[in-house]
């Protein structure tokens, strides 16, 4: 059933600053009406002889809050007296204190969950301080219930560690700023607004999903808000005001809808996707070429055997090993080929035997690399025992690589239109967005070889799934080439649809060099290629 929103207004830390927040508060609901109410988080209380006696005007009823004010506990020792208990209860006219933490449920059905004051460092736990047991007590109160999906309002004092993660970047020393258990707690909640203070800074967070993508049945996002304190010298904002209709009245789809810059969850790391996109380069020049010296370029080598090889004939251990066998040669210029010119020798991240790891060229996320045969080859029907064999090893790294970073290894392959194919994950989004197109991807038995499927010179799109499944798609014609990648960039996805197109991702030769070292140097432990 269609409902009344709730217009809300939300502040940081008053700091004893009453009449300054009310006659702020009296001029807006002058120009736009009433509001339901006003929350209040962070430090309510001030500690100046100013502030004590504003607030015994308040206290006495000399003069009275011009709406239904709800705040916070104590964030520090010296507010502690001005609550009685740790219970909540009105402190003076149309001025509530909620408690020491609990869920308030309005007449509307709206529920807003709340805990005040700062995470006890130490026990017993100071009056201003909450507990684990606190959190755990509000979080079973709220979870046990199977109809839980969320509540619509969080208030805390302190902001929750790292939700800045995924997001814009807030004013304020991420090092130190905010609560882990407080993160912990919104990531259970699953508030539609979660507010906080404490930090004098003005933030809000571009929102977050509630759900895993493709796993998780779609869910709400959620929205942090921080708020400064009452008359800031730096006029940041301090009052923000909202509409909302409860949870429980929404429609469902409603409800669930996600908006465009809406990103990963900041608390639930290892969800976060990033695609291994594997480019198996078609164009080569005899072997002895590909080893070039990358060491004595500043920002340090490839990791992998990158240094000078003997040009030879000779091993790493200087035995002579025969004429190496040729593999095939390119028919024209390859922008793969380690030996080519055309190659961009700065973003190799790995060299091995028989392949190479490089930085792609307009990334769809940082970590985004691809994995190429040093020699020239269609695709990977066509690669040789020893290059499919070191082409796993390279897989099997970068899963653990990924795996290290909470993040998921996406593999595909296009032979098309290209001297090289590519490997990738997900498996609804691929199939939804190849039924748009009126391709039908088919799925593989997970044991079988592609060569058995594909034979050489067949056109193909080819898709493993971090699961084992494996999809596989014979190319007709007007096959798009961006396929793959713009089933991750999709909505459904990364919901990165601007970064679907490599050309509209490039970065400059410099931002190229900063974001391979940092590669090299994350993939480095796991880096089989790896020696002194």
């Amino acid at each position: 059933t269609a409902q009344h929103p709730n217009l809300n207004l939300v502040c940081g830390d008053v700091e004893g600053r009453l009449s300054s927040l009310f006659s702020r508060v009296q001029a807006i609901q002058k120009k736009t009406g009433q509001f339901d109410l006003l929350l209040c988080v962070g430090e309510f209380f001030g500690v100046t002889p100013e502030a004590e006696a504003e607030w015994q005007q308040y206290k006495t009823g000399a003069k009275k809050a011009p709406i239904q004010t709800y705040i916070l506990g104590a964030a520090s020792q010296e507010t502690v007296k001005n609550f009685p208990s740790s219970d909540g209860s009105e402190l003076a006219e149309n001025i509530t204190y909620l408690g020491r933490r609990g869920v308030f449920t309005g007449a509307s059905g709206l529920q807003l969950a709340y805990v005040g004051g700062r995470e006890a460092l130490q026990e017993p736990a100071p009056a201003h301080c909450f507990t684990s047991k606190d959190l755990s007590t509000l979080v079973n109160s709220l979870t046990s219930s199977s109809k839980f999906r969320g509540v619509d309002i969080l208030l805390t004092s302190q902001w929750p560690r790292g939700v800045w993660q995924y997001g814009n970047n807030p004013e304020v020393n991420t090092k130190s700023c905010g609560s882990s258990s407080i993160a912990s707690l919104a990531d259970k909640l699953k508030p539609r607004y979660h507010f906080a203070a404490l930090e004098g800074a003005h933030y809000e967070r571009l929102p977050y999903r509630n759900h895993v993508v493709l796993q998780e049945n779609a869910q709400h996002v959620s929205r942090f808000i921080a708020l400064a304190t009452v008359n800031n010298p730096a006029k940041k904002k301090y009052l923000y005001a909202f509409n909302i209709v409860p949870m429980k009245s929404m429609d469902p789809t409603e409800l669930v809808k996600q908006p465009q810059d809406v990103t990963e969850s900041p608390y639930r790391r290892s969800l976060h996707l990033s695609p291994s996109v594997c480019f198996y380069c078609d164009v080569q020049e005899p072997v002895h070429q590909f080893f070039f010296d990358l060491s004595r370029k500043q920002g340090g080598a490839p990791r992998g055997r990158g240094g000078k090889r003997p040009s030879d004939g000779r091993g790493r251990d200087g035995h002579f090993q025969g004429q190496p066998k040729q593999p095939p040669q390119p028919t024209g210029p390859c922008w793969f080929c380690l030996a080519s010119p055309q190659v961009e020798k700065h973003l190799v991240v790995s060299i091995g035997t028989h392949c190479y790891l490089a930085l792609a060229k307009g990334p769809l996320t940082p970590r985004h690399v691809l994995i190429l045969p040093i020699g020239h080859y269609q695709s990977v029907v066509e690669l040789s025992s020893d290059v499919v064999e070191e082409m796993e090893k390279y897989k099997s790294a970068l899963r653990d690589f990924y795996k290290s970073k909470g993040e998921r290894c996406i593999l595909f392959e296009r032979n098309y239109r290209s001297q090289h194919l590519q490997l990738q994950d997900i498996k609804e989004a691929f199939m939804v967005q190849a039924q748009e197109q009126n391709m039908e991807l088919m799925e593989i038995p997970q044991h079988t070889d592609l060569k058995q499927i594909a034979p050489p010179g067949t056109p193909y799109f080819y898709v493993e799934l971090d699961s084992g499944e494996k999809l596989y798609y014979r190319i007709q014609k007007n096959f798009p080439l961006q396929f793959g990648r713009e089933v991750l960039a999709s909505e459904a996805v990364l919901n990165i649809p601007t970064r679907a197109d490599w050309k509209e991702c490039k970065q400059s030769r410099e931002e190229e060099d900063d974001s391979c070292k940092q590669l090299r140097d994350d993939f480095q432990p796991y880096d089989f290629a790896w020696d002194d």
